[in-house]
């Protein structure tokens, strides 16, 4: 049995590793083409390299499902072309064990998918944002074109708006503008810093420069009257610390989408927007998802399992090889629309993940049982069609 599921391993590893480089080479060449526009003086051929590469992260987690699906399929039906999967039927390991089997051999897969998901993805993703807009001078991943915007509460019940020009490494930040608001929602201080950093639980701004604001303003320009005093004081400040909620991690978790961040800072993240009540459906689906993705593998696994056993004397491989990519991206279509009309109807974060793939690996199991017990269907069928009772 162990040098069996060695042997099936072996396998649907060799076939499901060259899918993926053909489909993550497929991919990142039409990348390659749509970009060829934005070579030139200042965007050499290099830095286009250079931006597709970091890419490459992100493009094989997004093609991981589909390629372990296809790959399994065309090692299952080489097998079976090869009548090795008869084999191992007469031998006495009935159509379940060998799923089971498959189940098995897809566990490594899965703490790929874990690392790659949690550590390589999130890094490259920050990464390929950061370089986008220095190369290219445009936004990429979180970031507006005026920068990174956080809200926040700050003491007395009033409330600040933080804009981050730009991240840097180790929770240093550049060129941000802090917007501080009365508990009436009036502006009381603009102030403005050409550097700083994020501690622990504070953010410390270097050559400050404040522009505050008197609680009389507003009340001065209804009245439309010239006051006594100033309305506004220009104040220089060589630092300046202010406590905050924000930190490294949630400044990383800005920048990329919510599929793109790990699960622990995720989690985090959704904690900081519920506490300053900020809209979190987004991040909920998308931590649901993620913490359903180990399970879409195992998904496309039982998938690949019936279409790989089926017609197993005439072979086929191109047609199972046809109707695996059919099936990869029709499950691929519902799970996006599933998360799109999830968002619209407000479903529940765990319909929205778990639902498509609870149905698909129904109708693989009913297809499964359906095959290993085929014969058992074909009689009574025949005996049916003939007006009397099968034989028990």
């Amino acid at each position: 049995m162990r040098t069996a599921r060695r042997y099936l391993a072996s396998e649907i590893y060799r076939s499901a590793a060259v899918v993926l480089m053909a489909l993550v080479g497929l991919f990142t060449f039409f990348a390659l083409i749509e970009d060829l526009d934005n070579v030139g003086p200042n965007f050499t051929l290099l830095n286009l390299f250079y931006l597709q590469a970091l890419q490459l992260p992100t493009r094989l987690y997004d093609l991981l499902p589909i390629g372990l699906l296809i790959g399994a399929i065309l090692a299952l039906a080489s097998l079976a072309q090869r009548n090795e999967l008869v084999i191992l039927r007469v031998s006495g390991v009935s159509g379940m064990k060998l799923l089971t089997m498959l189940w098995v051999i897809t566990i490594p897969w899965v703490v790929g998918a874990f690392l790659l998901s949690e550590v390589i993805t999130p890094a490259a993703e920050i990464k390929s944002s950061e370089a986008t807009l220095t190369l290219l001078g445009r936004a990429g991943g979180g970031r507006l074109n005026s920068g990174y915007w956080f809200k926040e509460e700050s003491a007395n019940n009033s409330m600040r708006i933080i804009n981050i020009g730009e991240l840097q490494a180790n929770g240093g930040v550049s060129h941000i503008t802090l917007y501080e608001f009365s508990k009436g929602q009036e502006l009381s201080t603009l102030s403005q810093a050409k550097s700083g950093y994020f501690g622990n639980g504070t953010l410390v701004l270097d050559d400050v420069t404040e522009t505050r604001i008197d609680a009389n303003a507003v009340a001065a320009l209804a009245n439309a009257k010239v006051p006594d005093t100033p309305t506004t004081a220009i104040v220089h400040l060589p630092s300046r610390t202010l406590s905050t909620t924000l930190t490294p991690e949630r400044l990383i978790a800005r920048i990329l989408e919510p599929e793109r961040m790990s699960i622990f800072v995720l989690l985090d993240y959704i904690g900081y927007l519920e506490s300053n009540h900020l809209q979190t459906e987004r991040q909920v689906v998308a931590l649901w998802r993620k913490a359903a993705y180990p399970f879409t593998l195992l998904v496309m696994m039982t998938i690949a399992a019936p279409i790989g056993f089926m017609q197993t004397r005439r072979g086929g491989v191109g047609g199972k090889v046809f109707i695996g990519i059919l099936l990869g991206v029709g499950f691929f279509m519902i799970n996006q629309l599933a998360l799109n009309v999830g968002m619209l109807t407000k479903w529940s974060p765990w319909v929205t993940a778990l639902v498509p793939n609870l149905g698909a690996l129904g109708l693989a199991l009913a297809a499964m049982l359906l095959m290993e017990n085929q014969h058992n269907v074909r009689r009574i069928t025949r005996a049916h069609s003939f007006g009397r009772k099968p034989a028990i």
